[in-house]
């Protein structure tokens, strides 16, 4: 025991005999970094441990958002366009699993054949969606998605259904934004033939296919 004390004063001497010679200002330096360092390290450490139950709870309240719209449609016979607050005449569907709210436009009320600019009779329902987004969603990433039937482009001047469905999508969205929806907060997605929701063989199903959606994610 006594040697070991021993040992450990020698140590502790020799270790304030080599700070007091020269140099050893260069060890007190980086000693001081060092500390300064680790606590940078611990204050990041902390800020993301904070984030991450931010982020939970976030996670969590959307969840539970979705599962309330998803009652109050089964328990109080609400349709998805009332209880999500688009109300009648609209085209709503709520998927839990995806944690998205979905509105569809039929393409028919939105552009004439082959055509990207909105039609002056669209307003109406754009301007009521703008409102509900802005009401009751803000800040709920956007997603504004285009698609079309099968048919070859043949007189219009797009490329393809590809193009042509980006450019519609791209139409509704610079609608929404110049009236109020942060640019940030929203996005263009063209999808072409390749999503169908009905089979292409109909003209009841091409009409179908034929849409825009307004997708808002709750996750």
């Amino acid at each position: 025991m006594r040697k070991t004390k021993t040992k450990v004063i020698a140590a502790m001497t020799c270790l304030v005999i080599l700070m007091l010679l020269p140099g050893c200002t260069n060890w007190k330096e980086k000693y001081e970094v060092l500390l300064a360092e680790n606590a940078n390290i611990k204050g990041e450490l902390e800020r993301v441990k904070l984030e991450k139950g931010q982020l939970t709870d976030r996670i969590s309240k959307d969840q539970q958002t979705i599962d309330d719209l998803l009652m109050q449609i089964e328990e109080q016979k609400k349709t998805p366009a009332d209880a999500t607050g688009f109300g009648p005449g609209y085209d709503v569907a709520v998927d839990r699993s995806a944690g998205t709210i979905t509105v569809t436009l039929p393409n028919a009320i939105l552009f004439d054949s082959g055509q990207a600019a909105l039609k002056k009779t669209t307003i109406r329902e754009l301007d009521h969606i703008r409102s509900v987004l802005r009401d009751k969603y803000s800040g709920r990433q956007i997603d504004v998605v285009g698609h079309t039937d099968t048919d070859p482009i043949k007189k219009s001047k797009w490329r393809d259904n590809w193009q042509l469905s980006s450019e519609r999508a791209l139409s509704v969205l610079a609608y929404l934004e110049k009236r109020g929806i942060p640019a940030d907060q929203i996005r263009a997605v063209g999808c072409g033939q390749s999503r169908p929701v009905a089979s292409n063989a109909t003209s009841a199903g091409k009409a179908k296919n034929r849409r825009v959606e307004i997708v808002v994610h709750m996750k």
